[in-house]
């Protein structure tokens, strides 16, 4: 039995007594997901004041336990979903603080396993384009070749002003071969992307004044994917990281990631390389700090009295493979015939036209008003994380050429009440509630919940205040066929532990008659039981 497998085992039978012990209390088990029970004073003390790391920990672990069985049943959708969600996690993790010495041994010990389950165990991953393949291909390749620092023999391949200078050494060749080879039929997917981000990346790395090979940059962090992430928390195209994003400009809330944006997400990347080009005074010393920090390369240059990338052998393994590695993709994708790889043609590029959104619109709405299917929708805007557009006025919508003129006529067609999204719900705080009770009353994250109501202190809401509840994924329209009322939209409630009917009316704004009738119960009945799942008509 390999080591992976006895990592994972312990997991897995971990997340089938959890949802066994739940099954009893008839409420299965979702993540982020409990039953609610009423907290007296003491409860509220201790959930205000309680450290969430182990709940996300054994959130991720039952999402873990999950992918094996969906990878086991082949569903590739499924796995790619499912990774998608612990990486979420993961990410809300690190925006929270600082961790406790045994809860970061366990996030550590965690990271590894799940790291080694997806570059190496899951078959479903192996055989798909999947947002982490650039990663797992960086991980095969540096666990393969060891970069031997020193006096290291080499030949330019080209070396002008303005540009980074490449190089073939000994590794060079290894890492070219490696695409040649083993990672080629990847190397081509990332062919097929240059030819379709190219012309969006280069004139912004050109109004910068940056090199133009920095595009490789970008080819070999994410395989230019924009969705790409990875187990440091990284996103998006550039793979940067919530800290280092935020303070170049890249904001992430509850609508949004724009590190997933590529137009933002390049115009960040060429400030944050300036920066450590103004600091190194040498391309190849700017793109070791990008992968491994500023400190690190400042610290191996004065161990070695040099500014000689090739001569600094404390540097970590990783960023000694990255800079090779980094050459090796842009001296194959600057010439792809001379390495026997076919340049892609028909590639339709990356451009759009944009329009303005007054309100929060519904990404299916969308989609069907702009004539294409949902997923094309949010290829063109992939900064979005949720079904819906964000809720301030003015948001700019990107569309495929050609589609905004008949998109303008047929939004403007069709119902008002039916072009906007409503993606909150009013929740007025009780005695006893706190912050956290209610983002699990909601199924909704503690982060995304204070940063829609803009809360600093977290362990303070007070008795009889309002706060908007940000509720996810896409709106299901009422209509005579699904028998909603027009205007309002679909939700499903799953009924927790000493809910009434009452109380969730009022929590969604409406009448318990209304819920009975929705859900073809007898008039009268009060009866409801936890785990029940209800249909609600929000307006």
């Amino acid at each position: 039995m390999s080591k992976i497998l006895r990592d994972i085992i312990p997991y897995f039978f971990c997340a089938v007594v959890l949802l066994g012990a739940e099954a009893k209390s008839t409420s299965k088990v979702f993540p982020n997901v409990s039953v609610f029970t009423a907290p007296t004073d003491t409860t509220m003390n201790l959930d205000e004041t309680r450290n969430r790391f182990p709940e996300i920990l054994r959130d991720a672990k039952l999402l873990m336990s999950e992918v094996l069985i969906s990878d086991f049943n082949k569903d590739t959708l499924e796995v790619a979903f499912i990774m998608s969600k612990i990486f979420e996690l993961l990410m809300e993790a690190d925006q929270i603080g600082d961790m406790n010495l045994e809860d970061k041994e366990e996030f550590d010990r965690f990271n590894r396993t799940f790291t080694d389950l997806y570059t190496h165990n899951l078959v479903t991953v192996q055989s798909i384009n999947a947002p982490i393949m650039a990663e797992k291909m960086w991980t095969d390749i540096s666990e393969a070749i060891e970069i031997e620092m020193g006096e290291t023999k080499f030949t330019v391949v080209e070396d002008r002003d303005g540009h980074v200078p490449l190089v073939r050494t000994k590794q060079v060749d290894q890492y070219i071969k490696y695409f040649q080879t083993k990672g080629r039929k990847q190397f081509k997917i990332w062919l097929t992307r240059y030819g379709k981000y190219k012309d969006l990346i280069l004139p912004i790395l050109k109004e910068h004044e940056m090199p133009e090979e920095f595009i490789y940059l970008a080819m070999i962090e994410s395989g230019l994917n924009p969705k790409a992430y990875s187990k440091a928390k990284a996103s998006g195209m550039w793979q940067f990281i919530y800290s280092t994003g935020k303070k170049y400009g890249l904001n992430r809330d509850w609508y949004r990631d724009e590190r997933r944006d590529p137009e933002k997400a390049t115009h960040a990347a060429c400030l944050y390389l300036k920066d450590l080009y103004k600091q190194f005074d040498n391309w190849y010393l700017a793109l070791a700090a990008y992968n491994c920090g500023s400190g690190r390369v400042s610290r191996a240059s004065k161990i070695h009295q040099t500014y000689d990338f090739w001569q600094m052998h404390s540097l970590p393994r990783e960023t000694r493979n990255y800079i090779p590695y980094f050459l090796s993709a842009a001296i194959i994708a600057r010439n792809p015939e001379a390495y026997d790889f076919k340049v892609p043609k028909n590639v339709e590029p990356f451009q759009y036209e944009t329009i303005k959104l007054e309100k929060s619109a519904d990404i299916s709405v969308l989609a069907r008003v702009a004539g294409l299917k949902p997923n094309v929708l949010r290829e063109y805007n992939p900064e979005l994380r949720q079904s819906a557009t964000p809720a301030e006025s003015g948001y700019p919508l990107k569309l495929p050429l050609g589609k905004k003129a008949g998109f303008i006529a047929a939004w403007n067609a069709i119902p008002e009440e039916e072009r906007f999204a409503p993606q909150f719900v009013v929740h007025r705080v009780r005695f006893g509630e706190s912050l956290w009770t209610i983002s699990k009353k909601y199924n909704v994250s503690i982060h995304d919940l204070a940063a829609v109501n803009k809360i600093r202190n977290r362990n303070k809401v007070r008795v009889g205040q309002k706060l908007n509840v940000p509720l996810k994924g896409g709106q299901v329209w009422g209509n005579g066929d699904n028998g909603g009322p027009p205007g309002h939209s679909k939700r499903i409630y799953r009924v927790k532990r000493g809910d009434t009917l009452g109380q969730i009316a009022e929590n969604f704004a409406t009448r318990a008659s209304k819920i009975r009738r929705w859900n073809n119960m007898k008039y009268g009945s009060h009866l409801i039981h936890p785990g029940q799942r209800l249909v609600i008509w929000v307006k």
